[in-house]
This record gives structure tokens, sequence and C-alpha cells, in this order.
């Protein structure tokens, strides 16, 4: 195309020049006025040139930009697909792991075998609503979480001071949970949210009481995550090592109006 132009510029500019000549010997046209055309040609050509200059330039942002909102999403998603998994098959394998013992006990054995598969069938849940989590009404299902973390063997007591729902907030218990089945399992484990108005406070925690269960180690992209998103929202957020044993993950998220 841009050959084209040039030689369309090219060939007018012949015949231009061809015509001005004609015009010249017959005393119609000077070369002030030829000079003029050139000048006002060569701003036009100018200002085309910035103008096609500038969407191209458009152009190739908005397919950068397409192609980070695209990345961003898949990892958004993987991030998703990772708090749901990692929490459910922590809690599956440790209520296995716990009936391996319970074949003398049929009452308890049954009792464990039906925790595990309501556990299953949750994960299927969640699995298949991973891609709408970020609606609200997650309160439900942040007590639901907290009753399924103690049918694996967790003593989780829930605090919830004021009303609401943030999906924000079920992440984060539920990445803390996780862990707290993996690495202090018995132990009690406190979760409290608090909905303010202007920000909603979380705070889970363990007493380092418990023991480190033989379920998949983790990678930390779970908290590496939620630091990142709870950070994107404008909030703050730390886990890490509580005093006197145990631990405790905090995090502090704005309310969008």
């Amino acid at each position: 195309m841009s050959r084209h132009r040039r030689a369309t510029a090219v060939a007018a500019t012949a015949g231009f020049l061809a015509l001005a000549a004609a015009l010249d010997r017959a005393g119609q046209i000077g070369p002030g006025a030829v000079l003029l055309f050139y000048v006002v040609l060569g701003s036009m050509w100018v200002v085309g040139a910035g103008l096609r200059r500038n969407r191209l330039a458009e152009i190739d942002h908005r397919r950068h930009l397409e192609a980070a909102t695209r990345t961003a999403e898949r990892t958004r998603i993987a991030r998703e697909l990772h708090d749901v998994v990692t929490h459910h098959v922590t809690a599956m394998v440790v209520q296995a792991e716990a009936a391996r013992y319970l074949t003398a006990a049929p009452e308890r054995l049954d009792e464990a075998l039906g925790a595990i598969s309501g556990t299953g069938r949750q994960a299927i849940t969640d699995l298949r609503h991973v891609l709408d989590l970020l609606n609200p009404g997650h309160g439900g299902e942040l007590r639901a979480l907290v009753e399924q973390t103690r049918r694996a063997g967790q003593p989780v007591e829930l605090v919830e001071e004021g009303s609401g729902a943030d999906v924000t907030v079920y992440q984060v218990a539920q990445e803390a949970l996780t862990n707290a089945l993996k690495y202090d399992h018995g132990a009690p484990t406190s979760v409290t949210v608090h909905y303010g108005h202007s920000s909603i406070e979380v705070r889970i925690s363990t007493d380092g009481s418990g023991s480190s269960t033989a379920s998949p180690g983790g990678s930390g992209r779970g908290l590496t995550g939620l630091r990142e998103r709870v950070g994107t929202l404008g909030g703050d957020f730390s886990a890490g090592p509580r005093a006197g044993g145990g631990f405790v993950v905090t995090a502090r998220i704005p309310v969008t109006a």
C-alpha cells in the first residue's frame, strides 16, 4: 500500500509539472504558485503520515492490550482452579488418611467415607462455578467452607461481625484453611470476618498445636495470588508465622460502591 501511494504521488507530480510548464509558457502561472502548491501538498502529506502512524500505533496498542487481557484472564482462571482444587484435594487426602485407621469401627468409617464423598461433590460444584466466583453472595459458601473443613478434622470457629459477602473473603479463607489442614492439622483455628462500611477485615489463625499432614505440598502460589489480588483492590494482605506457634493470615479488603 505504501508503494502504491508513492507511485501515485510520483505520477501526480509528473502530471502537475507538465501542466505547470504548459501554463507557465502561456503566462498563466508563475513559479510562486507551483511552490505554494507543493508547500500545501507537503503539509497535507505530513499530516496524513502522522495520522497513519497514530492509527497504526493505536491498533498495535489495542492488540497488545487484548493479549495482556487474555493472559491476565488465563492467570486468574488458573488461580481460581488452584484455590478450588488444592483445598478440596487436601481435605479429601486428610479424610482418606484418617479413614485408613477406622476399619475396626464401621460406623466411623462410614462417616469418614461420607465426608470424602461430600467433599468430592463440593469440589465438582466449585469447579462448575469457578468462572462466576466473582458474583456476590458468598456468605453462605463461607459457612459451608468452614463446615467442610471441620469435617476434615480441623476445629474451626467462625465469627462474622456485621453482614455481607465478598468473593475475596471466601478465597482468603479457603487458602488459609487449606494451609491449616496441611501444616497445623487438628489445631484450633479461628476465622474472623468484620464487615465494615469502607472495608472488610479478615483474620484466620491457628495456634500451632496440630501436626503436618502427608497432603500434597504447595508452591505458595495461592498466597502470592491472594496478595496480588488484594493489592490490586487497594487492600492489605499478610501471611506468616504467629508468635507462640501456628500461623496467621490477615486481609483488609476495601468495599467498592
